[in-house]
């Protein structure tokens, strides 16, 4: 049957490369896909076909068409056990163990399928890419296992539970429950797919369930990346630190873009607020308390004034800190896009060339180099806020706020309970941020003897990410209730003002101790549905 599209269908899969954006909206939005018209675009799919049919006709030997796979390759697979032995795939491979992967995920797996099969070197028929679109378009989403890929020859096993949906096995989500994949594709009456030759393959090697999970990885990294430094001007307004820091020439001196760019962010957000101080203020101040200090006798001791005229690094020096990450979120929106708009697949059947090219485009060393990176600025980012969080609780550091943002010292006490969950928090991300890319261990018969492990290094970022997400809502929450102690809520700056506003329409100010934990979630649901307004990196 034909692909259902609706009238809002806006993602096409077409000669043009799919962007990161396009990926969010399938993947997290439900955004219906197409794929091109265009008699060319579908013709060089076709031909990579035929020129398939043609060599297997000849009694070309093919890699894992009619021979066997992996360690296998040397056995020679009669021609009348051709789709036989593609259909098989989706048997042995189906070991996959742990909790189904995010629906987003595997959506954006699917998606990156179909668009790296229309490249036109798969050799796989037009009706197997429109399957996949009808995937998407009647919100059948595989269930699949979250291990079983070491990220070399792809992501072979979690690609086998999506490719049995297609054919009638297996389970998938669909209207809200888990349900028989035969049931799914009846509803929706949808044929189910049989294999021919080399298409189990195509469908199943390739670096598209690494570089899906990536892409939710990528998108929720960069907001929270953007939110956090909410949470850090927030931050300064409520320990009357200066904007001053974040002044252009500081950071035009030293020339990375990414230190610019957050120390422009944070000028933004604390653009007219009345409760960061201007540095020549707080000089003042202090000048002032070394004259009062000293008496009028001319005198020049030490004195010791109630505040320093430099804020500590976390405030200070975030530009200098912070800007490295906005230059990685950068570099793995690039990654990501190449690979999703790669051909990943082997072996690549050319019909310009009319060759067979026998490759390892599957492997997903690039993936896993940008997730283990960004692991490791998503640990730094959540140091940071932990750091804030010390200054606010603490009363040596806080300029004045009370032990614990309690408003009744000793009687309550405050945000105590917050501040360990989000030190617990911070400790299993810095656990979870090692790279998995150096973990290689052979496998596969020795075929596979050294192995991306992309997957893992994805889905761990995930996992940081997750637990990003709610660290980042206690500081939210901490952030705000340092705010009200200081009756500041009217002076904010313009980029704080709306991000104090939003938490507080979920959560009160905390007067009296009480359970936090379901603010901590409507905060956390808050950020997952993109509802705290952020300014854009």
């Amino acid at each position: 049957m034909a692909t259902l599209i609706t009238p809002t269908a806006a993602v096409c899969i077409s000669q043009n490369h799919l962007s990161l954006d396009e990926i969010i909206a399938v993947a997290r939005h439900g955004q219906s896909v197409a794929l091109s018209a265009d008699e060319e675009f579908r013709r060089r799919i076709s031909r990579s076909r035929e020129a398939l049919e043609h060599k297997l006709a000849a009694g070309e030997v093919v890699y894992g068409v009619n021979t066997g796979f992996g360690g296998n390759a040397r056995y020679v697979i009669p021609s009348d056990e051709l789709a036989h032995h593609q259909q098989n795939l989706l048997e042995f491979l189906s070991c996959g163990v742990g909790e189904p992967l995010p629906e987003e995920a595997v959506r954006a797996a699917i998606l990156l399928r179909a668009n790296a099969l229309a490249r036109g070197f798969s050799a796989v028929r037009l009706v197997v890419i429109e399957r996949l679109l009808d995937l998407l378009n009647h919100r059948i989403t595989p269930v699949v296992p979250r291990f079983g890929s070491v990220g070399a020859s792809g992501d072979l096993c979690p690609s086998a539970y999506i490719t049995r949906v297609m054919a009638g096995r297996g389970e998938a989500f669909y209207k809200g429950c888990r349900v028989p994949a035969a049931e799914a594709l009846h509803n929706e009456g949808i044929e189910r797919l049989r294999l021919e030759a080399k298409e189990g393959l195509a469908l199943l090697n390739g670096t598209t369930v690494m570089t899906g999970v990536g892409s939710i990885v990528v998108d929720e990294a960069a907001y929270l990346f953007r939110l956090s430094l909410g949470a850090l001007a927030m931050a300064a307004e409520a320990l009357g630190s200066s904007p001053d820091y974040y002044h252009p020439a500081i950071h035009m001196a030293k020339h990375h873009p990414g230190q610019l760019a957050v120390a422009e962010m944070l000028n933004s957000l604390l653009f007219d607020s009345k409760l960061a101080v201007p540095l020549d203020e707080i000089r003042g101040r202090v000048q002032e308390a070394n004259r009062r200090a000293n008496g009028s006798n001319g005198s020049h001791g030490v004195a010791a004034a109630d505040e320093s005229i430099q804020s500590p690094y976390s405030l200070r020096c975030a530009p200098q800190g912070l800007g490295p990450m906005q230059e990685t979120l950068e570099q793995c929106r690039t990654v990501i896009e190449r690979e999703a708009n790669s051909v990943n697949d082997n072996p690549l059947i050319d019909p310009a060339a009319d060759r067979v090219y026998h490759t390892g485009n599957f492997y997903g060393a690039h993936i896993a180099r940008a997730m283990d990176g960004l692991k490791l600025d998503l640990a730094n980012l959540a140091n940071w806020l932990h750091s804030l969080m010390a200054l606010l609780m603490d009363d040596r550091f806080s300029n004045g706020l009370p032990p614990s943002l309690s408003p009744h010292v000793g009687v309550y006490q405050g945000f105590k309970g917050m501040q360990i969950v989000h030190t617990s928090l911070v400790t299993a991300m810095r656990h979870w941020c090692a790279p998995s890319l150096i973990h290689t261990l052979p496998t596969e018969q020795y075929n596979q003897d050294i192995v991306s492990l992309g997957t893992h290094s994805a889905l761990t970022a995930m996992d940081v990410v997750r637990l990003l997400r709610s660290a980042v809502a206690i500081t939210l929450l901490s952030t705000a209730q340092a705010i009200d102690l200081r009756q500041g809520g009217g002076r904010l700056g313009a980029g704080t003002g709306p991000i104090y506003r939003t938490i507080r329409a979920v959560s009160a100010f905390v007067e009296a101790d009480r359970a936090l934990d379901r603010d901590i979630a409507a905060v956390s649901g808050l950020i997952d549905g993109r509802e705290i307004p952020v300014l854009k990196g």
